[in-house]
C-alpha cells in the first residue's frame, strides 16, 4: 500500500519560536538599544558559558566571526590556509578576503569530515593555519587535527556552523583553546536570524577582533554614549562593520532557554531517521563517530545509484513534486565553483572524496518546528521512493 500524499508543502528547514522571541525582541525595541548594547553583552556572556569558552564575541554572521578570527592571527598575502572543499563558500571565501590562499585537503569518504591525513599532505612552509568544518553537527577528530597542528606550529579556527551543542569527547565545541566560529542563521540549531559567535579563550585575541569587529574603534557605541561614557575614540586598525545588534541577541537570548529542548527533539528526530533507514537498498546515512555528541544541525543520507535505478537528482525531485517535501543539498564542493577553478585552477578529480559525496548526497528536513508526524512522513517517503526504484 502507496503513502498517502501530503497537500501541503514541508519546508526544507524553519526556525522554532514562541512568544519569548517576540517579548525579547519588544523589549530590546523599548529599550531603545537597536544596536549593540546590554542584550549583546549578556548573549555574549551566557553562550561563552554554554560551551565552556572564557570569551565570546557577538557578531553579525559566522563569516565574520572567521574572518575575525583569521586576521587576529595576522593571516595575510602570502600565507595559506588549509580547509576541506566540503563546507559552505564562505569558509573559504574569508582566506580569499584575508589576501591567503586556499588550501583543500580532502573529506573522510564516510563521514563528510576533513581527513587529517589530508590536511599533513597540504602543509608546506607558506602554511599559517587550518579550518577544520564540523560539517552537518559532527566534530571532527581534533586530537589529530590539533596534533598536526602543533607540530607544524599552525594555528587551528573551528568551523563550528553547524555545531552548536557538538562535543568532542566530552568537551563542548567552542570550549577547546582553539577560536571557534559559529553561525546563527534562520535555521541553524539557535538562530539569531543572522548573526555568529566567536569563542576564544584567549583575551587578547579576542579583545583584537572585538576592535576589529566594529571599524577597528577603540570603543563602542555602548562605551560612549551610555552614561559616563567618553565620546572620544581612536582607530585601531582598518576594522570591518560586523557587530551584533541588541535585536539579534534578543532572539539569541529567547533560544538559548530553549535550546536543550529543541536539541532533544532533533537527537529523537535523528533516531527516527536512523532507525527507519536501516537496510533500505539505496539510502546509506552518514557514519556516526563515537568521539562526541552529534548537534544533528544536518540529516545527510547518501542515494546509491549503484542500488538503484535513479540518481540523487531525480531522488531529489520525487521528494519535492511528488511527496511535497524540501530537500537540499550539501554541499557543492568550493573547488568546482567558477570563481575557484578561474582563480585557483580548480577542477573535478582532484578531491574524489569530496566529490563522490556531493553526487550522492541529500539533505532531508530536522529541525524542532516538525512535528513527529512530519518526520514519519518523510522517512516513509524515502523507504517508498528507495522501494520503487530499487535495482
Amino acid at each position: 500500500m502507496s503513502l498517502e500524499k501530503r497537500k501541503d508543502f514541508l519546508p526544507y528547514g524553519l526556525p522554532c519560536h514562541d512568544g519569548d522571541e517576540l517579548k525579547g525582541v519588544t523589549e530590546a525595541i523599548e529599550s531603545n538599544w537597536w544596536s549593540r548594547g546590554p542584550k549583546v553583552s549578556e548573549f555574549e556572556e551566557k553562550f561563552a558559558s554554554i560551551v565552556g569558552a572564557k570569551y565570546a564575541l557577538a557578531v553579525n554572521s559566522c563569516t565574520a566571526a572567521l574572518h575575525l578570527a583569521l586576521l587576529s592571527h595576522g593571516v595575510g598575502q602570502g600565507d595559506e590556509v588549509i580547509t576541506t572543499p566540503y563546507t559552505f563558500c564562505s569558509t573559504v571565501n574569508t582566506i580569499v578576503h584575508t589576501g591567503a590562499t586556499p588550501v583543500f585537503a580532502d573529506i573522510d569518504p564516510d563521514t563528510g569530515l576533513i581527513s587529517p591525513e589530508e590536511i599533513e599532505k597540504k602543509i608546506t612552509p607558506k602554511t599559517k593555519g587550518i579550518i577544520p568544518v564540523h560539517y552537518a553537527g559532527q566534530a571532527c577528530d581534533m586530537d589529530k587535527i590539533n596534533g598536526i597542528a602543533e607540530k607544524n606550529g599552525l594555528f587551528v579556527v573551528e568551523d563550528a556552523a553547524h555545531a552548536v551543542c557538538a562535543t568532542y569527547k566530552g568537551t563542548p565545541v567552542g570550549g577547546g583553546h582553539n577560536a571557534t566560529a559559529f553561525s546563527f542563521y534562520a535555521t541553524k540549531n539557535l538562530s539569531t536570524g543572522e548573526g555568529g559567535m566567536l569563542t576564544s579563550d584567549d583575551e587578547e585575541f579576542i579583545s583584537r577582533a572585538r576592535v576589529m569587529s566594529l571599524h577597528g574603534m577603540s570603543r563602542n557605541a555602548w562605551n560612549r554614549y551610555s552614561k559616563g561614557g567618553s565620546w572620544r575614540y581612536e582607530v585601531q586598525y582598518a576594522g570591518h562593520k560586523y557587530n551584533m545588534t541588541d535585536i539579534a541577541a534578543a532572539l539569541g537570548l529567547a533560544q538559548l532557554d530553549k535550546l536543550d529542548a529543541m536539541q532533544s527533539l532533533r537527537e529523537e528526530y535523528a533516531y527516527i531517521y536512523g532507525r527507519a533507514f536501516e537496510g533500505v537498498k539505496g539510502v546509506e546515512p552518514l557514519k556516526i563517530s563515537d568521539m562526541g555528541r552529534h548537534a544533528w544541525h544536518l540529516y545527510a543520507i547518501r542515494i546509491k545509484s549503484d542500488e538503484l535505478s535513479i540518481g540523487r537528482d531525480e531522488f531529489a525531485r520525487i521528494m519535492t513534486e511528488d511527496y511535497n517535501i524540501g530537500i537540499s543539498v550539501h554541499f557543492i564542493p568550493v573547488h568546482l565553483h567558477p570563481f575557484y577553478v578561474n582563480n585557483y585552477n580548480t577542477c573535478r578529480g582532484q578531491y574524489p572524496n569530496a566529490e563522490k559525496l556531493f553526487d550522492e548526497e541529500l539533505s532531508i528536513p530536522l529541525y524542532p518546528a516538525m512535528t513527529k508526524d512530519d518526520v514519519e512522513y518523510v522517512a516513509k517517503a524515502v523507504r517508498e521512493i528507495a522501494a520503487q526504484h530499487a535495482k
